[in-house]
């Protein structure tokens, strides 16, 4: 984001400065409010009208984030409420925050008042005529608000409700609203339930149907909808492994991921001495994101492929642009808010934007090479599969046996993939002499006994390490997962 060149264009319908000289006013949130019922935009705190960066107070600016989400939260000064993360910035040795409002699938109000976007100001919108084409312009934008409403309850997996409440729980440290509504309840809270401000229609709509119909709703409401996993290694005309999905969101996720399991390898990583899978997190956002952001009402068929030397996902879009996307460029645009707030609530996906970083960040780690999102009417996301996870056709984890070396073991090859570490180093050491002391370690890496042990006792306690007869005489044992 370059700010000295949005402080130099000014205001406009997607960007708005506010003095906030001694805190949060109600008129950032009335642009909040009409950010969110047009196009979304910009806020940017401590900067005056005409693009002068005053700042901010630098201790005060953690209280304001937090005052500021604790009301945009609150569903008696916003209906419905929404979910933002400011952003605490220093420009030219001054503090200031930005808001980044997505636009929205809802009408929003921010103290029973509806405002709207007009040019560079805030208009408050009374007349119920203005009102109702704001609902138009909504669902022309976002399909999965259509009402379907000969759609019942008894057409809907409410035997997925009670997991699902769960893993909302867990996902949310224990403690979630789901956990105390009713079926109802949960399902006109997460929006699958509403009305069209148009024709006065009111039952579930195209999100609840792909994310909880039965397989025959489903198919009743979008016969073309399918996902189409397939495996291409081998027999690269047709396909070594295949399988049709068109079930409804959540199980489709879950059998994306079962079928990326099988099929890729995965990579020994440690981070802040906690172990993950590589393979697990690309394919989670591959996944999820083209479960969240495809566009229903295509018939063009979805797909999740993985050949020989990259994998990737395709799917029907309503592009805003034509254009290869990278961390810089993206520009966080929700096709589907209500599936994608549904997903965020079961930790199927992370907030809008970090699914972007996290499949560039990881994918250097797992392949050594960049990802690829091309946005046009066809979404595709492209993960290479470097030449060390895939050899002469077959699956080969660095977590088993060599790849092209004979002569490198599997632990030499888990070791060779982790980040560059203290851990790494350790295991180094451990892996050319098995009976080398805690000791020893610390005095060849020039280390704290203490930290060697500390970092040893995480190693064994996430698996990695176990140690074979006594203190003295015995030996450490490098723990490879053979999957």
């Amino acid at each position: 984001m370059d700010i000295k060149s949005i402080l130099e264009i000014g205001e406009t319908v997607a960007v708005e400065f506010k003095r906030c000289g001694n805190g949060i006013e109600n008129d950032v949130y009335e642009s909040v409010c009409s950010f969110l019922n047009r196009f979304g935009g910009d806020i940017f705190l401590g900067v005056l009208d005409d693009g002068t960066v005053n700042g901010l107070p630098e201790k005060a600016a953690p209280d304001m984030v937090k005052n500021f989400i604790s009301c945009v939260s609150n569903p008696t000064m916003f209906s419905p409420t929404i979910y933002l993360a400011p952003e605490i910035l220093s420009y030219e040795g001054k503090t200031i925050i930005h808001i980044h409002i997505p636009p929205s699938a809802e009408v929003h109000s921010f103290k029973k008042v509806i405002y709207d976007r007009v040019n560079d100001a805030d208009v408050k919108v009374t007349a119920t005529a203005q009102i109702a084409q704001m609902y138009i312009r909504k669902q022309d934008v976002f399909t999965e608000k259509k009402i379907f409403p000969y759609v019942k309850m008894e057409d809907l997996r409410l035997d997925l409700l009670p997991r699902l409440r769960t893993m909302a729980a867990n996902n949310g440290g224990s403690i979630h609203p789901w956990s105390s509504m009713s079926n109802e309840e949960l399902l006109r809270s997460t929006r699958l339930y509403g009305m069209d401000r148009v024709t006065g229609a009111s039952g579930f709509n195209l999100a609840a149907v792909m994310l909880l119909g039965k397989d025959d709703v489903i198919a009743d409401v979008v016969p073309a909808y399918v996902t189409d996993a397939i495996l291409r290694r081998i027999d690269t005309e047709r396909y070594d492994d295949r399988e049709i999905i068109k079930t409804n969101l959540v199980e489709s996720y879950e059998q994306l991921m079962d079928f990326g399991r099988k099929h890729l390898p995965d990579r020994f990583y440690l981070e802040q001495d906690q172990r993950k899978s590589l393979r697990n997190i690309i394919t989670r956002e591959m996944i999820a994101n083209t479960l969240i952001h495809r566009e229903y009402t295509s018939t063009y068929q979805a797909k999740f492929v993985i050949e020989k030397t990259l994998m990737y996902v395709e799917n029907a879009n309503r592009a805003s642009q034509e254009a290869v996307l990278t961390p810089d460029t993206i520009e966080p645009n929700p096709k589907n808010p209500i599936i994608a707030s549904f997903f965020r609530n079961i930790g199927y996906a992370d907030q809008l934007g970090s699914g972007v970083r996290n499949l560039f960040k990881y994918s250097r780690f797992y392949s050594g090479r960049e990802p690829e999102f091309i946005e046009g009417d066809i979404f595709k996301i492209i993960v290479p599969l470097g030449e060390n996870l895939m050899v002469d056709g077959t699956t080969q984890s660095t977590t088993q046996t060599a790849t092209q070396s004979t002569t490198q073991t599997a632990t030499q090859l888990m070791i060779q993939a982790m980040a560059d570490s203290p851990e790494k180093e350790i295991l180094q050491l451990i892996d050319g002499k098995p009976s080398i002391s805690q000791k020893e370690i610390s005095e060849k890496l020039n280390t704290n006994l203490n930290t060697v042990k500390y970092r040893i006792r995480k190693m064994q306690e996430s698996g990695i390490l176990g140690r074979e007869g006594s203190s003295r005489k015995g030996k450490w044992i490098i723990k490879v997962n053979v999957r």
